[in-house]
């Protein structure tokens, strides 16, 4: 049997895991609308799908991941509460030089269920760390819901908690954002001296830029101009609420030491307590679920570089020692992409993906170890 065919044997194996657990298995088309993605993601996921155009349904991507077309598949006639699986190639560009594959299988199992959101992320949780287990991987959880909140707790003005929340999943360019927004760094030269000019009315700054080129016409320029003179004018981002906002992007802990440190911390940013409560529940649900949550990992910065719908709970599996390997396993909670794609629907969902290539790999490793 071929590398290939074993390791779709492999992925059958997790499948029928899934299946097992209450599962439907489901199949997604491999090209999807790149109009959808676009919408979702903007144009930074051109940096890492394949993309061809059609005649008649115009742009297309080579499907990056299961997520989105089961979600839109849910939302126009699934049925409540639903659990579905799914096994087939995902692609995804690499870097030059990159090891990484750019084509591969992905296992997935997702769950649309709104009687208990914490029990159902208990569940893909335990079900993921049982059928993993022969392989001693390492666990890790986060919560991007945590650091949303934080981000709407903070004292300043909508426009910059927008900012900062689209780019909760781009750490360096939140970095810059938030720096700038406490007057740790000033703004770009450029926008400074953009701005002095517009001191002098709009109207002449917009005509000296020369005769129009492209869809932004003067109206959305001016409203732009206006947009960076607000921020300017803006009050920075108070030092301790900037500094209570680098100890949660730092905190690495157990999840029940995690717990405690952030119910301190929404002492001071009180608009966190709903999120932190939310993560109780969790924790409970957990330790019901037959997980050991006092040594289970924490990281409230887990899952920023993943797919930019994770709202809630995340989590990984990581083969230790192997640094290089991307993780095993990975999942979380995505609400607001079901209320996006949802057509007026929405639905609490939480899911997962394995990497069966992985998983052979690691299995050969074990029977090499043990021979």
């Amino acid at each position: 049997m071929s590398d290939k065919a074993t390791i779709r044997a492999e992925a059958a194996r997790l499948q029928a895991f899934f299946t097992v657990s209450g599962a439907v298995p489901v199949e997604a088309d491999l090209l999807q609308s790149a109009e959808t993605l676009l919408d979702l993601y903007g144009e930074d996921i051109r940096a890492r799908a394949y993309t061809t155009h059609d005649p008649d349904r115009g742009e297309l991507m080579l499907r990056p991941d299961f997520t989105v077309p089961v979600v839109q598949m849910h939302m126009a006639n699934g049925a409540e509460p639903a659990r579905y699986t799914y096994l087939g190639e995902v692609f995804r560009k690499q870097q030059a030089d990159s090891r990484r594959a750019s084509e591969y299988l992905q296992v997935g199992y997702e769950v649309f269920d709104r009687a208990n959101p914490a029990a159902a992320d208990a569940e893909v949780f335990a079900l993921f760390s049982e059928v993993l287990s022969p392989l001693g991987l390492a666990p890790v959880t986060g919560d991007i819901g945590i650091l949303l909140a934080a981000v709407d707790s903070l004292s300043t003005t909508d426009r910059r908690k927008r900012a900062l929340r689209r780019h909760i999943w781009r750490p360096r360019r939140f970095r810059v954002l938030l720096d700038r927004f406490t007057g740790r760094k000033p703004a770009p030269s450029g926008r400074a001296a953009l701005l002095e000019r517009a001191e002098t009315g709009l109207e002449a700054l917009i005509a000296s830029g020369g005769p129009m080129i492209g869809l932004r016409g003067p109206d959305e320029i001016e409203r732009r101009i206006r947009h960076l003179q607000e921020d300017a004018a803006a009050e920075p981002i108070g030092a301790a609420e900037a500094e209570v906002l680098d100890v949660i992007l730092s905190l690495r802990e157990t999840l029940n030491n995690a717990h405690e440190q952030l119910r301190d911390i929404a002492v001071d940013l009180p608009g966190m307590s709903h999120a932190v409560a939310r993560m109780a529940r969790r924790m409970d649900a957990l330790d019901q679920a037959g997980v050991d949550v006092a040594g289970l990992p924490f990281e409230a910065s887990y899952g920023r570089t993943n797919m930019e719908y994770y709202d809630g709970f995340v989590f990984g599996f990581l083969a230790e020692g192997q640094p290089r390997l991307p993780p095993v396993a990975t999942g979380g909670r995505y609400d607001a992409l079901c209320r996006m794609l949802g057509g007026g629907r929405e639905i609490p969902a939480v899911g997962g993906v394995i990497r069966p290539e992985l998983v052979h790999a690691l299995h050969n490793d074990l029977a090499e170890g043990g021979s």
